[in-house]
């Protein structure tokens, strides 16, 4: 397991579209791994690939709450979204910068697992969101795009 250089904005890989993964190898599993430390010593609650310089269609989240977890996924895709919910994000490729972005309440998420099984993940809430924003990240979509409001924060110094 590695910690990964994150790419920041600016960088045109963020903006392409990733590629979707025929089948989950060694190097995809490594990959995963490398991903989830790296997101971790970020202090992030998910990551993308194309945010480690890999164009493949694989993210890696951890909403922090009491029920889910790490949660691996390759070749995520929405099949479902309804509701909305208003809330402030920020993204580990654009550092010092928060905004708030309008996203579903509600996602179901098809996707494969480590061991190639399809899943789905129906997600409420907070996970909608980084489910929502990771997947962006796949289609060479930042969250700046969508921003309704910088949010700006004051320091203690202010």
């Amino acid at each position: 397991m590695a910690i990964r250089n994150i790419r920041k904005e600016g960088d045109q890989i963020l903006r392409k579209k990733a590629r979707m993964v025929p089948e989950v190898t060694d190097r995809i599993k490594v990959l995963l791994d490398d991903m989830a430390d790296t997101m971790y010593h970020a202090d992030g609650v998910g990551l993308a690939a194309p945010q480690v310089g890999i164009l493949k269609r694989v993210i890696v989240v951890d909403p922090h709450d009491d029920t889910t977890g790490l949660v691996k996924l390759i070749n995520p895709e929405i099949i479902e979204a309804d509701g909305e919910q208003i809330g402030v994000e920020g993204c580990l490729s654009i550092p010092n910068f928060n905004a708030t972005v309008k996203r579903p309440e509600h996602v179901k998420v098809k996707y494969m697992d480590e061991e190639g099984k399809e899943k789905i993940w129906d997600a409420h809430g907070f996970p909608a969101v980084i489910l929502s924003h990771e997947i962006d990240h796949l289609n060479g979509i930042l969250f700046r795009d969508k921003s309704i409001e910088e949010v700006k924060y004051s320091s203690d110094n202010d």
